[in-house]
């Protein structure tokens, strides 16, 4: 009889893929330095990073049904493939100083890597943690969004010791070694597992686990409008938040008069936020439920995005933020569990994968829509309130599809009863 692996080693080899992906929201360490050494402009330095982040979300919807066929191993290992040759491609780049190349390696062949290890572990994840879903997908995709802490000194101090160049190289390698190395234990659970006790705690009643409400394949489910409510919502709140993010810096000193220094200090407690939002809300939603979690993200962004023009206070000001930033994350670790209650884990990475052209997107359309409205108006304050309207937005959605699930849960519960009543 096989050896049952343990699901706590397959939730950090997940993690493990996500700290080396996640390494993408470092992409800013190289800015200056790339601007100084070869006279590019910033612009054209971060459409690099935007190039990824696109083809992040349209790889993952494109490879969602090699990830579910060939399983969580060998996608992470071409995810690992496809990611360390972008990186130390954008080595070759740099040093050919070609900005086509670096657009072709770190945001083509890079981008690629990232969708692929992106949703590689999720279903896999949701799998062995039935009874802990929330907490299983938040811990990876926490990983991608504290993967800067770790990745952006480390690249600081090559490029200082190095250059731009060989540092790339040397990360390329690193990663590599890192995700091939966690590829190795991902794989998901025997047939018909369950965790210990996970049968008895609800037959006891001790723990309830609401069924899933289907199993669908990813083409079934991108019929039903359940799928585009998801799709929605997540849009609108990644819209929002990496608007946000992209001018936290010099929002806070137009609107609450902070100083550069103090500014540049609140970008990167961001990011402790972002991350920790990750794992506390989609955390929570294994208890409170994921309908209940996206609506409590909207109420939170209404007061928070309509209250920011007028938070001229430094402290409540970057309350606010921090507010928008756990929301922001945790609208990322919350979504596979999500599509997990409502879809089921027949195809659960290919779902997943779709749902991620909200984030590719978003990540279009948010930073754009700031500029524009700033460039009109020169202030963040119409923006602002535009963003709160959209979330009144959302949050009608999260009731709407809260309505929605409760019909088909009873529709299911009557078919349920007739049979028992025919038997």
């Amino acid at each position: 009889m096989e050896k049952v692996k343990n699901r706590w080693l397959i939730a950090a080899s997940a993690v493990g893929v996500h700290l080396s992906i996640g390494s993408a929201y470092a992409w800013s360490v190289f800015t200056n330095p790339m601007a100084a050494q070869y006279g590019w402009e910033t612009t054209e330095i971060s459409l690099a990073f935007s190039i990824a982040i696109f083809m992040l979300g349209f790889s993952a919807a494109f490879m969602g049904r090699f990830v579910e066929k060939q399983g969580p191993k060998k996608s992470a290992i071409l995810s690992a493939i496809f990611f360390s040759v972008g990186v130390a491609g954008s080595g070759l780049a740099t040093a050919l100083e070609s900005l086509f190349l670096l657009y072709v390696f770190y945001g083509v062949i890079g981008g690629i890597g990232l969708g692929i290890g992106y949703i590689s572990p999720v279903s896999t994840l949701v799998k062995w943690f039935p009874d802990r879903r929330g907490l299983a997908t938040g811990l990876a995709i926490m990983g991608f969004g504290f993967a800067a802490l770790l990745s952006g000194p480390a690249a600081a101090a090559l490029i200082d010791s190095v250059g731009i160049s060989s540092t790339f190289y040397v990360l390329g390698a690193v990663y590599f070694i890192v995700m091939t190395l966690a590829a190795q234990y991902l794989s998901p659970p025997p047939e018909g597992w369950t965790p210990k006790g996970f049968n008895e705690k609800r037959q006891n009643g001790k723990r309830e686990i609401k069924a899933d409400l289907s199993q669908l394949t990813a083409n079934e489910a991108i019929k039903t409008r359940r799928f585009w409510m998801l799709w929605s919502m997540l849009f609108i709140n990644v819209t929002c938040g990496i608007a946000v993010i992209a001018v936290a810096s010099p929002m806070a000193q137009d609107i609450a008069g902070m100083t550069a220094i103090a500014a540049a200090a609140m970008v990167g407690v961001m990011g402790l936020f972002n991350g920790a939002g990750r794992l506390g809300w989609a955390s929570l939603s294994d208890y409170i439920g994921r309908p209940n979690v996206y609506t409590a993200f909207f109420v939170i962004q209404i007061i928070a995005f309509f209250m920011l023009p007028f938070a001229t206070n430094g402290i409540i000001f970057q309350l606010l933020i921090f507010a928008i930033l756990t929301c922001y994350g945790g609208g990322f670790a919350s979504i596979p569990a999500y599509i997990g209650d409502l879809f089921g884990t027949k195809q659960l990475g290919a779902i997943h994968g779709y749902i991620l052209t909200a984030w590719a997107a978003a990540g279009v359309v948010g930073p754009i829509l700031l500029s524009l409205i700033y460039d009109s108006t020169n202030s963040y304050n119409l923006t602002m309130t535009i963003f709160g309207i959209l979330f009144m937005v959302a949050f009608a959605i999260s009731i709407w599809i809260r309505a929605d699930i409760n019909r088909l849960r009873k529709a299911q519960q009557s078919l349920n009863n007739s049979a028992v009543a025919t038997e």
